[in-house]
Parts: C-alpha cells; structure tokens; sequence
C-alpha cells in the first residue's frame, strides 16, 4: 500500500477513483451514513501522500501543510450537511483556517517584484468584490464571514503568486492551478448554497475541489527551492 501511496501515477489513478465514487455518492445516495464514509478518505489519501513523499526539511512549514489538510478534513465532513446554520458557519471557520496554514506555508523570504503583483491584486479584488456583491442579499449573518474567507482567498493566491522566483516551475504551475481552481469550486459553492442553483453544481464543486487540493499537495511535494546567484560586481 505504502509503495502505491509513493508512485505518483498510481496514486493519482486511487485518488480519482475515489473522488469519483464521493461525487456518485453525493448524487445518488443519501448524506448520512454513506457520505461520511465516501468523504473520508479523500483528504487521507493527500496526507499520506505528502507525509511519505515530501522533502521538507523545515518542520515548521511541514506542520502549516499537515494543520491546513486537518483543517479541509474537519471542513468537509461539517459541509456535508450545509442545511444547518452551525455546521455551515464552522466549515467556513475551518476552510478559512486551511488557507490561512497554506499561505503560511507558501511565504517566503526571496525578494519579489511588486510591479508585477499590483495589476494581479486588482483583479483578484474586483473577482471577490464582484462575487460578494451578487451574493450581498442573501449572505445575511454570513455576509463578515464570507467576506473574511473571500479575502483570505485572495491572500493565498497572492502567497502562490509570490512563489514564482522562489521554487522550480512546475511545483509553482501546481500549485498556482491548485489554488485558481479552489478559488472557483469555493466561488460555485457560495452561489449555490445563499443564491441559486447552477448546472451540475455538485459534480462540478466536488471535482474541482478535489483537483484543488490534489494539484497543490502535488505542487508542494514537488517544490524545490531555487538558488540565489549573487554578482559580486
């Protein structure tokens, strides 16, 4: 088992299957029990990926990545039945944490350009200006924890930005694609759950979700640090 967890071919094949089969029970069966079970193994899978294959030798950033998968844990077994106000409004506090530990996770020290972050961030806020403002009427009591988690969204892809001149390309491309796709499935599920439906809501949220998640575990693992050449002239 612990070989098929390190191949990263093998497990990719595991994690879609299963993430198929949640996606078919969400559909198809009913909440309790069957999506507890379906649910369960998806965020376990991520973590026993990363704690088999990663190189990390900064316990301190290996802790904000194994807080941050515990956190999507408990999110997504309290979202499970968004119907009841508690549960909804803990999943938000919970999903919010998890970003929080990612983008603790992707900070770094490198020098950036931040000529070629303003035009990003300004985009970024007109996104989560836009989605709150469709959302204003019927977010009510969620309006400041919405708002809150939105901006903590834009937080943690302004840390995934931030990475470009700091890890190699592709665990930058993972990682960045990881995050756009949250930010979306996280979008979808917003509109669905305080506005209105969407064609193939849960198909959509639950795929891209889990190919969120699955891309930035992915990128992490894959993350090298580059090297810093000095010029002495």
């Amino acid at each position: 088992m612990i070989d098929l967890i390190k191949n990263e071919k093998e497990f990719t094949v595991l994690f879609f299957g299963m993430l198929m089969l949640d996606i078919i029970v969400k559909q198809y069966c009913p909440a309790f029990p069957y999506r507890y079970i379906s649910r369960v193994p998806i965020i376990l899978m991520l973590f026993f990926y990363y704690y088999f294959n990663n190189k990390e030798r900064n316990k301190k950033k290996h802790l904000w990545i194994i807080l941050a998968l515990l956190m999507f844990f408990i999110g997504d077994i309290l979202i499970i039945n968004p119907t009841k106000i508690v549960f909804l409004g803990a999943s938000l506090f919970f999903f919010s944490l998890g970003k929080i530990f990612l983008s603790f996770r992707f900070s770094h020290k490198f020098d950036f350009n931040i000529s070629r972050l303003i035009p990003f961030s300004i985009a970024m806020f007109i996104y989560t200006v836009c989605i709150v403002s469709f959302l204003f009427n019927s977010l009510k009591v969620f309006f400041v924890p919405a708002l809150i988690s939105f901006f903590i969204s834009l937080l943690l892809f302004q840390f995934a930005f931030l990475r470009k001149d700091a890890v190699n390309k592709i665990s930058y491309i993972y990682v960045c694609i990881g995050v756009i796709l949250y930010i979306i499935s996280e979008s979808m599920m917003a509109i669905k759950i305080f506005r209105t439906d969407i064609p193939l809501q849960d198909f959509l949220i639950m795929l891209l979700y889990g190919m969120a998640l699955y891309c930035i575990t992915i990128g992490i693992v894959k993350e090298q640090k580059r090297k810093i050449i000095i010029n002495p002239f």
